[in-house]
C-alpha cells in the first residue's frame, strides 16, 4: 500500500510538471518576433528557446543599452538591462498574443535620473513581425 501511494504521488508530480512545462512552452511562439514600443520606432527582436529569451536591438533610437538573456515563465518574462549607468530588471507580461506590457521591476542606483523616470511607468509593446 505504501509503495502504491508513493508511486501515485510521483506519477502525479511528474504529470503535473509535464503539463506545466507544456503550458509554458505554448507561449514561446507568441514571444518570438519583432516588437515595437507604441508611439515610437524603438524596436527589438525576441527569440525564446528552453525558457531563455534572447533580445536583440533592431532600432534603439540612438540609446546605448545592453541586456543579458532573459527568463520566460509562461506569459511573464524578465530581462536584466543596463542603460546610462543604471542596471535594472525589466518585466514583460503578454496581455494578448501580439501585445505586452513592460515595466521596470528594479532600477539601481535609485538616485540615477533614468531610475527616477522609469519608476511607476509602463510601456506597451506590440508584435510587428513574425520570426
Amino acid at each position: 500500500m505504501y509503495k502504491q501511494v508513493i508511486w501515485i504521488f510521483l506519477s502525479t508530480s511528474l504529470l503535473v510538471k509535464g503539463i506545466s512545462a507544456f503550458a509554458q512552452d505554448e507561449y514561446f511562439p507568441q514571444w518570438s518576433g519583432n516588437w515595437i514600443a507604441d508611439g515610437t520606432f524603438f524596436q527589438i527582436e525576441i527569440s525564446v528557446k528552453n525558457n531563455v529569451m534572447v533580445v536583440n536591438q533592431v532600432e534603439s533610437l540612438g540609446f546605448m543599452w545592453t541586456n543579458q538573456n532573459g527568463e520566460v515563465d509562461g506569459k511573464i518574462a524578465q530581462v536584466e538591462v543596463e542603460y546610462a549607468g543604471a542596471t535594472g530588471i525589466v518585466i514583460a507580461e503578454l496581455i494578448e498574443p501580439n501585445m505586452a506590457i513592460v515595466t521596470a521591476s528594479t532600477c539601481v542606483p535609485d538616485f540615477m535620473v533614468v531610475c527616477a523616470l522609469t519608476k511607476g511607468r509602463q510601456a506597451i509593446f506590440r508584435k510587428v513581425e513574425e520570426p
